[in-house]
């Protein structure tokens, strides 16, 4: 994409009312605008991030054996009120009515409507076990929405609901979509921890929340140190056989949240071992046995012949929660630090003298190449000053910058300048294009 036709609306200085980080860089970025409190339109350069993140989600989650569907944003109230959860939602959910005097809600979760679909159905143990997932914008009425897209009002989502016949068999959807998201977030260049959140009047020890340790992260974590270099599993485990020792792996060592805190067993770990931090929630899987089924009647017959409700579990992620968990644990003085998995574009191709012949040519010919070779590039071809230009790659954060100046040029040689880590070499364009594309010099 060349710049000059791109829309890419940057910002010198963040609004004032931008708290933190995130915000601040994503606003200057030009990824988003705010449209009302809590509400973002997504500009080009976010709308790209966004994808890719959501197709990361979308890949681990069919790995681990998930099916997708796309249920509306639109539910029905009743549908709700045989959950007993309509009027006990509150405020924050967004209540309307049609033409017809339907009552209707937009949806906030959708654990009812699965509930629905599933029962309509599924009558059979045979056909178990079932994991339903969508990726679908959601709209919760925030009494406060701050922080940008880390707590609004409007925000996509992905949803995951399993079904299985009994506890046994609960757990084991519930360590599949564990072992995935250890294995989503770290595809995104994150080290996300996963800590035991409360389970609420159900009780049990299925319930854990995926953060991301970040320094401006929005409240204090405790945990093991292990924790945070343990390498994710892998897409090469065995969905379908024991996962238990991984999730124990895990689940042995102490991480909590302040809510979830114990100091006394926090204190027991040798002071080398503690680790104390900022955290950013990204995820949040939840076993709730038949809270749903049983009032919704979402029965299944079991081999001995008898009827009983499913044992459900749902699995969130927040989609675009994470770009701003992304940034809050990768940027610096000058802009944000995309890992190269949900980088907009792969390659930042800086034209530093627009006009001159050989500059023009080179640049040309690089964008060519790297496209031919399925490389993300956004080209500055502008004729904006040298700085500026720099400014912005670093800004907006692309893995890599190409530097093609007119000295250089009668040298025979560019500039490669890695963001993250700030090297820089200079070799012959040819070098520095097999480097990008990943082929052999």
């Amino acid at each position: 994409m060349r710049l000059s036709r791109y829309f890419l609306p940057v910002l010198k200085e963040a609004p004032s009312d931008a708290q933190i980080v995130s915000h601040q860089l994503m606003l200057r970025a030009g990824m988003i605008r705010q449209e009302a409190a809590g509400i973002y339109a997504w500009l080009p350069l976010g709308l790209r991030v966004l994808n890719k993140v959501e197709q990361i989600v979308r890949e681990e989650m069919d790995r681990a054996g998930a099916v997708e569907l796309l249920m509306p944003t639109l539910q029905l109230a009743d549908l709700w009120r045989e959950s007993g959860r309509y009027d006990a939602y509150g405020p924050e959910m967004l209540r309307i009515t049609d033409r017809h005097e339907r009552e209707l809600l937009y949806g906030p979760t959708n654990e009812e409507m699965v509930t629905e679909i599933f029962r309509a159905s599924v009558r059979s143990y045979k056909d178990l076990p079932k994991n339903l997932y969508h990726v679908q914008w959601k709209f919760r009425d925030e009494r406060r929405p701050r922080f940008g897209v880390m707590r609004g009002r409007e925000f996509l989502m992905k949803d995951a609901y399993s079904f299985d016949l009994d506890a046994e068999g609960a757990r084991k959807s519930y360590n599949r979509m564990f072992v995935a998201y250890l294995n989503l977030y770290a595809r995104m260049g994150l080290k996300a921890v996963p800590m035991r959140a409360d389970t609420g009047p159900i009780g049990g020890d299925l319930s854990h929340e995926f953060i991301v340790l970040a320094e401006t992260g929005e409240s204090a974590v405790f945990c093991h140190k292990d924790l945070v270099e343990m390498d994710p599993p892998g897409a090469d485990v065995d969905w379908y056989g024991d996962l238990q020792p991984l999730v124990d792996q895990r689940t042995a060592l102490y991480a909590a949240t302040e809510e979830m805190h114990d100091e006394a067993a926090f204190d027991a770990i040798p002071e080398g071992d503690r680790l104390s931090a900022r955290g950013i929630e990204v995820g949040h899987i939840f076993s709730f046995g038949t809270k749903y089924s049983e009032p919704m009647k979402a029965y299944v017959m079991g081999p001995d012949g008898k009827e009983t409700p499913a044992q459900m579990g749902s699995y969130g992620v927040g989609v675009s929660r994470l770009l701003g968990a992304i940034i809050e644990a990768s940027h610096d003085e000058g802009g944000i630090i995309w890992p190269e998995s949900v980088a907009p574009f792969h390659v930042g191709i800086v034209n530093m003298r627009q006009g001159d012949a050989a500059c023009d040519a080179a640049c040309d010919s690089a964008y060519k190449a790297l496209q031919a070779a399925g490389v993300d590039v956004l080209y500055d071809d502008t004729d904006a000053r040298g700085g500026a230009k720099f400014a912005t790659m670093d800004l907006i954060g692309l893995p890599w910058q190409l530097i093609v100046g007119p000295k250089g040029v009668a040298e025979g040689v560019v500039e490669l300048k890695n963001r993250k880590t700030g090297e820089r070499v200079s070799e012959p364009l040819d070098a520095v294009l097999a480097r990008l594309t990943g082929k052999a010099a």
